[in-house]
């Protein structure tokens, strides 16, 4: 019987790189899917030595549209099915959104919002039929948090709405899916050590940052792997986060923002920036 196969996307560095890393660590198949194909076959040659697995190699540029399903013919083609997906390639649209060109911000939502809901409803119905599917979604503490500056800053005034729409989503999808042994959960890492924050250009203010809020990419894959594996609709990796989550249930929201404003001058500040 072949092993099940996963499709990770944005799977060349970081949280995607990681995430195929844990799955592989328990017996998983992978399909890996980024723009670098060099990085892909590297991680499908270690994977293929740490633990056995076999991994197709699907270059695709997940900004374009018809990105969804070149991966899921690829995997066709190739004679496999799609048992599990992570959503989770992206990147941010620094600048204001009044000051940026209107097909950046549309290629922005592109990768990060569309081609994650049309993957995933290529993938869904096969899933329910067979009775078993594993869905992931990376989302960002920062759909779960008061905005700030510093979105627009490094990741654009669009981001923590795209993440906040796959919290919902996700929500959603797992409730229409339940009783068919289909799982889908969204993972909020807060800032996380990847290549995202020097092609942001946050990498100065991240490297400031007190430790404790710091996740590293094998953190957010772990909480990721085991919130869906055990049916769990959301999980915030780590416990400063899950803190900041919490309180902010609870604050009035002027007082969050408040907060969050007075927490930006400080990062700032440490980064030694202007503050917007």
């Amino acid at each position: 019987m072949a092993r099940r196969l996963v499709v990770v996307t944005g799977a060349s560095s970081g949280i995607g790189a990681a995430f195929a890393r844990q799955f592989a660590s328990k017996g998983w198949d992978l399909a890996l899917v980024a723009r670098r194909e060099d990085r892909l076959k590297e991680l499908a040659e270690e994977m293929k030595a740490r633990f056995g697995v076999d991994s197709l190699i699907i270059p695709v540029d997940l900004s374009k549209a018809n990105a969804p399903k070149e991966i899921v013919k690829a995997v066709e083609d190739a004679g496999r099915q799609i048992d599990g997906l992570v959503n989770n390639a992206g990147a941010g649209q620094p600048g204001h959104f009044t000051e940026t060109k209107w097909t950046d911000q549309a290629r922005f939502l592109q990768l990060m919002v569309t081609n994650y809901l049309a993957l995933a409803h290529l993938v869904a119905p096969g899933m329910a039929e067979r009775g078993f599917g594993r869905i992931i979604n990376v989302s960002s503490v920062s759909a779960l948090l008061p905005s700030a500056n510093a979105h627009t800053r490094f990741s654009g005034t669009l981001y923590p709405g795209a993440k906040s729409l796959l919290i919902k989503f996700s929500e959603a999808l797992h409730l229409e899916l339940a009783g068919k042994n289909v799982h889908v959960s969204a993972v909020a890492p807060g800032y996380t050590w990847s290549e995202f924050h020097d092609v942001n250009g946050a990498r100065a203010t991240v490297s400031q940052m007190p430790k404790f809020w710091m996740l590293t990419a094998e953190e957010v894959a772990t909480a990721g792997y085991d919130a869906v594996e055990r049916g769990i609709v959301l999980r915030v990796p780590g416990a400063w986060y899950k803190f900041l989550t919490a309180m902010s249930k609870v604050l009035p929201d002027p007082l969050g923002r408040a907060i969050m404003r007075a927490q930006e001058r400080r990062m700032t500040a440490r980064a030694g920036g202007a503050n917007p």
